[in-house]
């Protein structure tokens, strides 16, 4: 009986739909008295028709933080401090994440203990250029006598006519000695320098050791917990400023040329109803793969929600203009999370849940599919609260 009854409706309704096309009208145009013929029944079934498409297009996306990042961790250790938990406000440069730094403040001692070295040994190192520089070592009258002589004569004597017969030079010698000097100088200024960029390291480490908000936002989410052991690049915690909030949709690209930077969109959030968005980003290339180009649009500030949020946007389709779009009655898209969707009957007569994209409202009881739903198919007009696809419908019988 029920068989029956829907292919007695769906025969009217097809006989119905030519006529209506040709007319130039469709179901939110209808008189009260022909619209009443596409609903059978207590529920009501529809046959899905074409009408001319406005100039618009309502698109999905999500509510994103302008500012996001995930800090990761820079050296290997244990997390010993972790400030707070997801959702809580943390200001510029408040400390969020503490590793261990046993080991890395044993090795600062170490460097501090080589830095005084090299220092010591370059205050040595002055010290003997300057003897050299003001008393020379080739002068000295105590140095190890030659040929068995006393001193004073092999100091002014052997040397003296070896010097006149070729076989030494005093000032070629003394300029050795000053140089020999000169290189013990640099190397412990070398070392010293090695000293301090040892201890730079070291500091360097143990800043990375802490992890430091880079702005004022809200934590949103956790990698970690006290006591993990971290490596390198794993990451510890993701903080948002969500002072400013975007709207991040997929555009298409035939529809893209018709957006600028700084114009007003209507947008509609799941917290906070409609609010007015402008374009702020528009990406300067499209995805190889969808084919779609990626819009950032700037919220009003303090508007309700947060990142995450689904939102809709409506953006205009200038290219759009006198195609033909299937149109249901806004009765029967139904919300099961973030996108809608219809009861479609298949060929066994049992409803099927169907998400749809639906465009701008009419205004009239009636809305735009853009995909989803092709014409001439058969969906539930207005399903009761708590159906189920596949159970028998209220009042067609």
């Amino acid at each position: 009986m029920t068989s029956h009854y829907i292919k007695s409706a769906l025969l009217t309704i097809g006989l119905l739909t030519p006529f209506l096309l040709e007319a130039g009208q469709y179901p939110g145009f209808m008189p009260a008295q022909q619209r009443g013929q596409f609903y059978q029944g207590g529920a009501g079934v529809y046959r899905v028709v074409a009408a001319p498409q406005n100039n618009s297009m309502i698109l999905g996306g999500t509510v994103v933080a302008m500012r996001e990042v995930t800090l990761t961790a820079q050296l290997p250790g244990r997390v010993e401090f972790l400030a707070g938990k997801e959702g809580d406000w943390f200001t510029k440069q408040a400390l969020i994440i503490g590793l261990s730094d046993d080991g890395l403040k044993a090795e600062r001692r170490r460097a501090l203990a080589q830095l005084g070295t090299a220092e010591t040994m370059l205050r040595n190192s002055r010290v003997q250029y300057s003897r050299e520089l003001w008393a020379p070592k080739s002068r000295d009258i105590g140095r190890m006598p030659g040929m068995g002589m006393p001193s004073m004569f092999d100091q002014f004597f052997t040397r003296g006519v070896g010097s006149n017969l070729g076989m030494g030079n005093p000032w070629l010698e003394r300029q050795a000695d000053l140089y020999g000097q000169s290189t013990d100088v640099q190397k412990a200024q070398s070392q010293m320098l090695q000293a301090h960029s040892g201890i730079d390291a070291v500091e360097a480490k143990l800043r990375d050791a802490r992890t430091f908000a880079p702005f004022s936002g809200v934590l949103t989410r956790k990698f970690v917990e006290i006591g993990d052991t971290v490596q390198p690049g794993a990451p510890l915690v993701s903080i948002a400023d969500v002072s400013r909030l975007q709207i991040a949709v997929e555009v298409p690209v035939r529809i893209v040329g018709g957006l600028q930077v700084g114009m007003s969109i209507p947008a509609r959030l799941d917290v906070g109803g409609q609010v007015e968005a402008r374009v702020a980003q528009i990406y300067p290339a499209a995805h190889d793969h969808r084919h779609t180009v990626t819009v950032k649009l700037d919220l009003p500030e303090r508007t309700s929600g947060g990142p995450g949020l689904y939102a809709e946007v409506m953006l205009p389709d200038g290219n759009s203009t006198g195609q033909l779009t299937p149109v249901i009655p806004s009765g029967a898209a139904i919300r099961r999370g973030s996108l809608p969707a219809v009861f479609v009957f298949g060929s066994d007569n049992k409803t099927q849940l169907r998400l749809v994209r639906l465009g701008e409202p009419l205004g009239n009881g009636y809305v735009p599919v853009l995909s989803g739903l092709r014409t001439g198919e058969v969906i539930l007009a207005a399903p009761q609260p708590g159906y189920r696809a596949g159970q028998p419908v209220m009042g067609i019988r």
